[in-house]
């Protein structure tokens, strides 16, 4: 049953590749010194009997809360969000009612931690509350506001949302800076999505990687600076509008000391890129909670080196296969699956050393490959990547 969830969750994860604290903090602070006591407990008390205890059925350890252990290396979901709302565009929409059913599923089964835990976390190689989560939120809407944050207020729910500063107060749907700022006071985080939503990959091919690159870094620059004129707040996190990004552009992310943030699926962990650190898309066709339960609950595929460096693809075909190279014994390479626009595709197996083709052309616009592999040590639970790839139209231009 579970292994027929994650192939509906990478069908819901490809088919519409191309669509798109202070408060907060005292809930999660008293959570994760709850984890720690109860984590040590069972430890010293209880780790005889568990090692003697048949395992469980796989979808109730799926279901089952863990509260009472940690993970000995950070591991957690990053979930996207946009419109939260029935009367906006259904693919990037999750109804208030669908949005609270997640909310209220985290709560039960997941501790929900602010996003600049999981980032330090990472950085630093320190723990995270088991099946750790952090919610996002990109464009800055108005129904964000009065749909979402009452829901997430009631729970104590720290979240993120990015925005682009010259959209603020501009557009009938979004956010006015009294509200931001309101929202700020309140506990809420907000970071760097560039000044106006731009496809940052727009005229690199025009313009030359030299002058494309200092155009768009100018526009991140700016957008960090409205941020913290208003705020008094500079994260340096920048969530790619479309989730588009190029090698340039992550290496000018980790020279300006900036954190990037992606749109193609997996969970994030030791071995995650910091520049392009992948998210879950959890509204439009991914709000079925059937198929987000399984990504909320996957574990951050431990690669350590891919033969594909840069997204940005100058052409429409792969020239030659795509390896990962990855480092644990926990990954059961020999039952890992690789998805591309919904269907299974060959996989390869040396060692550690996983290889996979796509023999078909790629789409102008996003597309991604997903491969999953299921734990050997926590049953229901499977490692998740994903490797996107972003194609120009004959104009050099990326499509919304």
């Amino acid at each position: 049953m579970l292994l027929n969830l994650i192939r509906h969750s990478m069908d819901d994860d490809m088919k519409t590749s191309n669509v798109v604290h202070n408060r907060t903090m005292k809930r999660t602070n008293v959570k994760y010194l709850a984890i720690m006591f109860m984590g040590v407990f069972s430890v010293l008390f209880f780790a005889p009997a568990l090692s003697a205890t048949p395992a469980a059925d796989i979808n109730n350890q799926v279901e089952a809360s863990s509260d009472s252990t940690l993970i000995t290396t950070p591991n957690a979901a990053i979930l996207l969000y946009h419109h939260v709302s029935s009367s906006t565009p259904a693919s990037t929409s999750i109804s208030p009612e669908t949005f609270k059913s997640h909310m209220e599923y985290l709560e039960t089964h997941h501790t929900v931690v602010p996003l600049e835990d999981v980032v330090s976390a990472i950085q630093n190689n320190t723990t995270l509350p088991e099946k750790a989560v952090a919610i996002t939120f990109d464009d800055g809407y108005a129904n964000i506001l009065d749909n979402a944050h009452p829901i997430l207020a009631e729970m104590d729910f720290p979240y993120t949302v990015f925005i682009n500063p010259n959209e603020i107060g501009v557009g009938p749907q979004q956010l006015t800076w009294e509200q931001v700022v309101a929202m700020h006071n309140d506990g809420v985080v907000f970071a760097n999505h560039t000044l106006d939503h731009l496809h940052m990959l727009n005229g690199e091919q025009e313009m030359g990687e030299r002058t494309w690159l200092d155009t768009v870094w100018q526009n991140v620059e700016s957008a960090e600076q409205k941020i913290a004129d208003r705020l008094d707040i500079s994260l340096k996190y920048l969530a790619f509008p479309f989730g588009e990004y190029n090698t340039a552009l992550a290496n000018k992310l980790e020279a300006e000391g900036y954190v990037g943030f992606g749109q193609h699926s997996g969970a994030v962990g030791p071995n995650s890129d910091m520049q392009a650190l992948p998210r879950f898309p959890a509204a439009g066709p991914y709000a079925n909670l059937a198929t987000l339960k399984t990504k909320l609950n996957s574990l951050a595929m431990p690669v350590t080196h891919t033969t594909h460096q840069n997204p940005r693809m100058t052409q429409r075909r792969l020239t030659s296969p795509i390896s990962l190279t990855i480092d644990s014994d926990d990954v059961r390479l020999s039952q890992v699956n690789c998805f591309f626009s919904g269907k299974p595709i060959e996989t390869n197996i040396e060692g550690n050393v996983l290889t996979f083709s796509v023999n078909e052309m790629l789409p102008v616009g996003r597309s991604r490959v997903n491969c999953t592999a299921p734990s050997n040590t926590q049953a229901g639970r499977y490692y998740w990547y994903s490797t996107p790839f972003f194609v120009a139209d004959e104009k050099g231009n990326y499509p919304d």
